[in-house]
């Protein structure tokens, strides 16, 4: 029997041999020094800011370098594929504005000429690798119970040796044609494994665009390539995927550092040029005096979805991860207000090395700075579509006073330095709800606010002094005239050199109207919210405000 009957026996009904799998992907035709590379999650579950993160740094190294970015899916353990994941996923990345030049479009659909890009439809293709090695003595049938497996682990424990399928304990690994013949005859059950050539005591290095030269043990191990249902392990897939679709960088978490030799083995084993290879640091958070990786169950953060149901903005969850990726991101772009966040170029030299600290506080600052930056009629437009989805209440008040909204929300956005109080579409209720009646009719908090309750100085200002015609300069000159009525200095200087002899300054007055007819202490400039409420209803606010 030859080694190629004996590969037809072992994996039957394939289709195409590796050599014509080469000749149907060819090597694509792209710019000098153009990246292509890859995002390739599992949908096992919600998709977290790690995924986000790295499928964003690959997307813009491959637009900076007019390169491609592909979504390849990666669901051959089936045991760990939930119902809808490859939907959520592309929701999710569609969502942050992350756009592939090819790869999967939903659960059953592909774009591009490197497809399939979801890898149970490439069952063939490993197939066809796998057999290749088996007709060159490079991978062999093993048909290890869980019993043998097992009791080998608990053999390497016992001497506190490696653990794996190695060396004397690859048990199948030089098993005779004719033996695995009449094992398979016999009904046995086996999987595909490779025969590793390498030895642990030697060296392999490994260059990594982001952490340098990398020097490994070199791996024995005769890993698993080919399951029992047919379908390849990720080691294996990750093979033929990459070379089949010609990436040249693999971004990827330094979690798969560990696998590196193995890769790299591959694809010396095939004679295939080795990707370019940049492991990035995982998201860490501090805990008291420990630093420790974000954790699904501890941290509801580094779910995608955490950030969408707070309302924060795609751009600034962008921005932010921009600041982490690379050192010099910030002082760019606090050199560069004219330019979008975007024209930023990612360059793997300023990626560190050790874990980012992932800072939740610093990501709102970010998200109030954008949307400072803003229209006010972008905000609104936003915001009304985050409430449709979160807040009803709310939405209906944005929908019936649409243009009322646009310029409450337009307060100071047009000055040198524009307010900076909402840091999310789900705040923008909580910093503007006052403006409405419906909300501030319902609001209590008025009753913390007795100190600054001055029923006569309230009144006389709505009866006397309020006017709507009046400029902003004449509007203040005339609380100033008002207040040595109510024991108030007219002027800040006044007040801080006697301050025995005032009840306080026009800053103090004014705070007394503000509470009146906002209930806050602090708020955008005190002119227009009056200007826009108008007089009967600032009016019928100061009548109401008695504590």
């Amino acid at each position: 029997m030859t080694k190629k009957e004996y590969a037809d026996i072992l994996l039957p009904g394939v289709k195409h041999t590796k050599e014509e799998y080469e000749t149907i992907y060819k090597e694509r035709n792209l710019p000098e020094g153009a990246i292509v590379t890859r995002f390739a999650p599992s949908p096992t579950g919600f998709v977290h800011m790690g995924h986000l993160f790295t499928s964003f740094v690959a997307n813009r190294f491959a637009r900076q370098t007019n390169g491609i970015c592909l979504l390849r899916i990666e669901d051959t353990d089936t045991k760990r594929t939930v119902e809808n994941g490859v939907k959520q996923i592309i929701k999710d990345v569609n969502d942050y504005g992350i756009k592939f030049d090819e790869g999967a479009i939903s659960e059953t659909e592909n774009d591009g000429e490197y497809g399939p890009y979801i890898q149970s439809e490439r069952k063939d293709q490993y197939q066809a690798f796998a057999k290749h090695l088996i007709e060159h003595d490079l991978a062999y049938p093993c048909f290890m119970t869980e019993e043998e497996s097992e009791e080998i682990r608990k053999i390497q424990e016992s001497k506190k040796e490696r653990l794996g399928i190695y060396g004397k304990y690859a048990k199948y690994r030089d098993i005779t044609m004719e033996n695995a013949i009449e094992r398979i005859n016999n009904g046995e059950k086996y999987i595909i494994r490779f025969k590793s050539p390498g030895n642990f005591e030697n060296k392999v290095i490994a260059e990594d665009a982001v952490r340098g030269e990398l020097e490994f043990p070199e791996n024995d191990q005769d890993i698993v390539i080919i399951k029992q249902d047919g379908l390849p392990t990720y080691h294996f897939a990750h093979l033929v995927d990459d070379h089949l679709m010609r990436v040249t960088h693999i971004i990827r978490t330094d979690e798969w550092l560990s696998s590196l030799p193995i890769h790299i083995q591959l694809f010396d084993t095939f004679g295939f040029k080795r990707p370019i290879y940049a492991h990035l640091s995982p998201l860490t958070k501090k805990e008291g005096n420990t630093v420790r990786k974000l954790s699904k169950r501890k941290d509801p953060e580094l779910a995608v979805s955490y950030y969408h149901e707070e309302g924060i903005p795609t751009e600034a969850v962008k921005i932010y991860i921009l600041t982490i990726i690379n050192s010099n991101f910030e002082e760019w772009f606090d050199s560069n207000k004219d330019k979008d966040f975007l024209d930023f170029e990612l360059s793997f030299d300023k990626v560190s090395t050790s874990g980012s600290l992932f800072d939740l506080e610093k990501l709102k600052n970010i998200s109030k700075n954008y949307l400072s930056t803003i229209s006010a009629k972008e905000l609104y437009e936003r915001t009304l579509s985050y409430s449709q989805e979160f807040d009803n209440e709310f939405y209906d008040l944005l929908t019936k006073y649409k243009d009322y909204s646009i310029n409450v929300l337009n307060i100071e956005r047009e000055v040198e330095r524009p307010r900076k109080d909402i840091e999310s579409f789900s705040s923008v209720k909580k910093e503007i709800g006052y403006m409405y009646d419906e909300l501030f009719e319902k609001d209590e908090t008025q009753f913390e606010y007795k100190d600054f309750y001055d029923k006569d100085l309230l009144t006389y200002y709505i009866d006397n002094v309020y006017d709507e015609s009046d400029d902003k300069n004449t509007w203040f000159n005339k609380i100033k005239e008002m207040c040595p009525k109510f024991g108030f200095a007219s002027e800040t200087k006044e007040y801080k050199k006697n301050p025995d002899n005032f009840k306080g300054s026009v800053a103090q007055a004014c705070e007394i109207i503000r509470v009146a007819v906002t209930h806050r202490t602090m708020t955008p400039d005190l002119y227009e919210i009056l200007k826009l409420l108008g007089k009967d209803r600032i009016k019928s606010r100061i009548e109401k405000f008695n504590i």
